[in-house]
């Protein structure tokens, strides 16, 4: 649940914020063709080495690209950013020897599926048959009787894939299941034009060709606030969201990534409260 606090002033509740994503695309709507923010994020989520409930993110979007811009944009910004921080493209992460300075491997969530599990999507004709494939390679779908093919591939992808892709790689064309956020693709409307990309097993970034569509946005916010609801979380439509979409927001690309992970890899850190100033710790005595 959001940390809630009361302005006195204003006499209105106020949130940490999860996201800076769509008030950023509100700017898009309204005529700025490039933003972006460094912002302080909460999730109130789990702990480890790689996660703190406070951390720090960079999101940009631009008008008139799509997610294959945001894929040349990034790999071009970690490669110079290693450079100028590193002085060389070979860097070691953790007693990894890591190449930022080769081309990036680029597969869709099919072609990584097919190469390190043996298994192909196009070959479950129904979401009985991806279930059963499931089934047979002992993997577990949250979703259970209900798991449709998208959400059989996303399982598939996390058991037997994040763990391989060591060297920087990006994964795109991701199940619309999701994918709230971004464009379904023209040729394959079950897949969207989403990207996340990779390094030393760990998902470091996520970009989108940006859902510009208010009709189809209002329904994939509703299947979520229906599906929050039923585990006994809050949520609500961000109305004034769709209503900008309604005015209209040109073709977009969209990007964020963790700065703090990105910090930690340059500074061949091992846990991200090394790289935090004033990182979320448990309290003295518990």
């Amino acid at each position: 649940r959001p940390f809630v606090t009361h302005h006195n002033a204003l006499d209105i509740d106020m949130y940490l914020r999860i996201e800076t994503e769509l008030y950023l695309k509100r700017l898009i709507v309204g005529g700025f063709d490039r933003v972006y923010e460094v912002g302080r994020i909460f999730r109130n989520e789990g702990m480890d080495t790689s996660h703190n409930p406070e951390f720090t993110s960079v999101e940009m979007y631009q008008a008139y690209t799509d997610y294959f811009g945001m894929m040349d944009l990034i790999e071009d910004m970690y490669k110079t950013i290693t450079r100028k921080v590193c002085g060389t493209d070979v860097i070691e992460y953790q007693g990894v020897e890591i190449n930022m300075g080769a081309p990036w491997t680029r597969l869709t969530m099919v072609e990584a599926v097919q190469k390190y599990a043996g298994v192909d999507y196009n070959e479950w004709a129904t979401d009985e048959d991806a279930r059963a494939c499931a089934k047979e390679h002992h993997i577990e779908v949250e979703e259970g009787d209900s798991a449709t093919k998208g959400h059989v591939l996303i399982a598939f992808f996390e058991a037997f894939v994040e763990d391989k892709l060591v060297q920087p790689t990006i994964i795109y064309d991701y199940p619309v299941e999701n994918s709230p956020l971004a464009k379904r693709k023209p040729s394959n409307p079950a897949f969207t034009e989403r990207f996340e990309y990779f390094i030393y097993n760990r998902e470091m970034g996520n970009a989108f060709s940006e859902l510009n569509d208010p009709i189809d946005q209002r329904e994939r916010f509703a299947k979520q606030v229906e599906a929050k609801r039923a585990q006994g979380i809050h949520a609500d439509i961000d109305e004034d969201f769709v209503t900008a979409l309604e005015y209209g927001m040109p073709p977009t690309g969209g990007l964020g990534f963790g700065l703090d992970r990105l910090v930690m890899l340059l500074t061949n850190s091992a846990s991200i409260r090394d790289v935090l100033l004033f990182p979320t710790m448990k309290p003295l005595g518990r």
